[in-house]
């Protein structure tokens, strides 16, 4: 993975401006992070224009169905040159070890414990019960017994993780400088502190891509770390 652990959330649909947002933040950052807006709107072809910026890139698809389903889909996207791609965790065993074995060789495989959208009375809500914490250190443990490389996580959780899966890379979004509204995020943490507590990649969105000039709240945040 790159020096620089920040990947850019561009979580757009419109190709024009992810590539330049890509161009101005390029030089301050390690990586871009692509979601499902992006990829529904742009597919594989998007993916290889934004691979021309010359950065690594995160899939962020959060594939999650049945095993034979997630293998077919990991082995299309097998066409495609990105870095870090993910899997949902709570799909089971069974489902990422199918991941694991159709991942394109080379590409970092992840999976999603707990989104940092949720706290623990959203979680309630869903039948799992109990600080959100726990889940998540369940669904790692499944995740490391795939074989997987790492997985999603907020950096609330990372510290346990990283003390138990020293050789795991811990991709970890929610995170806000201080000061920054939190939007939809329950679970955050400023950049520097994710990084103290093990963080491998830091997923930092709209305090760049919101920002009047995203390339220096990019280079602001990057020296803060």
């Amino acid at each position: 993975m790159p020096k620089n652990p920040i990947f850019v959330g561009l979580d757009t649909p419109d190709i024009a401006r992810a590539e330049a947002l890509g161009r101005a933040v390029g030089p301050h950052v390690g990586g871009l992070k692509l979601g499902l807006e992006f990829f529904m709107a742009n597919g594989p072809e998007g993916i290889r224009r934004m691979g021309k910026l010359g950065l690594p890139l995160f899939l962020d698809v959060k594939l999650h169905d049945i095993p034979n389903t997630v293998a077919g889909a990991l082995k299309s996207l097998s066409v495609l040159d990105v870095a870090i791609v993910n899997v949902h965790a709570g799909g089971g065993l069974e489902m990422m070890k199918a991941a694991r074995d159709a991942c394109r060789p080379g590409t970092k495989l992840i999976a999603v414990t707990v989104l940092t959208s949720l706290d623990e009375a959203d979680l309630s809500a869903m039948g799992v019960f109990g600080d959100p914490g726990a889940q998540v250190h369940r669904l790692a443990v499944l995740t490391r017994e795939a074989g997987l490389d790492g997985v999603v996580c907020s950096a609330h959780e990372v510290a346990r993780l990283k003390a138990e899966w020293p050789g795991g890379l811990f991709v970890v979004p929610g995170i806000r400088p201080a000061g920054a509204d939190i939007g939809d995020q329950k679970r955050v943490m400023t950049p520097r502190e994710a990084l103290d507590a093990g963080a491998g990649v830091l997923v930092i969105g709209r305090p760049i891509t919101g920002a009047a000039d995203p390339a220096a709240a990019a280079e602001a945040i990057a020296a803060s770390l």
